[in-house]
């Protein structure tokens, strides 16, 4: 029994080792588009989460790493507008142009936009992407990413801000993302 629990302990920690590190790690490089996972929104104004993604998107786009941008996030219950939607008309107010803008409409989880989005990308040949959402979420958005087929990069929407500050501003969500990133491997989350 001592062992079966020391190894899911183990487990567990290589589990959280990971999420800390790519929460922490801006591998931002040229790629041929910046995925932004949806959050989010309240009468079609962002949240403070889809805004920091939002913002940090933007400012990776000013810098030339990638010529588009593609925002994702279907139709909450009881929302009018998806979350991509309102991320376009907020990107377009930073000065993106709408020629530079794709859109993924449906995806309810990371697992269902990023599904989405390998079929965008590889539908226009542009297989490199920078993947931008809470540093806590990348892992788990990596790894769904790469069973997709996408050859990614991951940015997190705080850059500098260090990953244990985020595990102890959201223990919970740095928890939960501890068991769901692994689970990323095998299901579709």
């Amino acid at each position: 029994m001592l062992a079966v629990v020391a190894t899911l302990v183990a487990l567990w920690s290589a589990s959280a080792g990971t999420v800390l590190w790519f929460a922490s790690r801006d591998g931002a490089a040229p790629a041929d588009a910046i995925v932004v996972l949806g959050a989010a929104h309240y009468r079609g104004r962002p949240s403070p989460v889809l805004r920091a993604r939002l913002d940090h998107a933007v400012s990776l786009y000013a810098r030339g790493l990638a010529p588009r941008l593609v925002l994702t996030g279907g139709v909450a219950e009881g929302d009018t507008a998806s979350e991509a939607a309102v991320s376009r008309t907020y990107v377009m107010r930073q000065g993106v142009p709408d020629s530079a803008i794709l859109l993924e409409n449906n995806g309810r989880t990371t697992h269902q936009s990023l599904r989405a989005v390998a079929r965008i990308l590889d539908a226009r040949g542009l297989p490199r992407a920078i993947v931008v959402s809470d540093g806590l979420h990348l892992f788990r958005a990596w790894t769904s990413a790469r069973h997709h087929g996408l050859a990614v990069r991951t940015s997190p929407a705080r850059p500098g801000t260090s990953a244990l500050a985020q595990a102890m501003e959201q223990p919970l969500y740095f928890l939960a993302e501890t068991f769901k990133a692994p689970l990323a491997l095998f299901l579709e989350w």
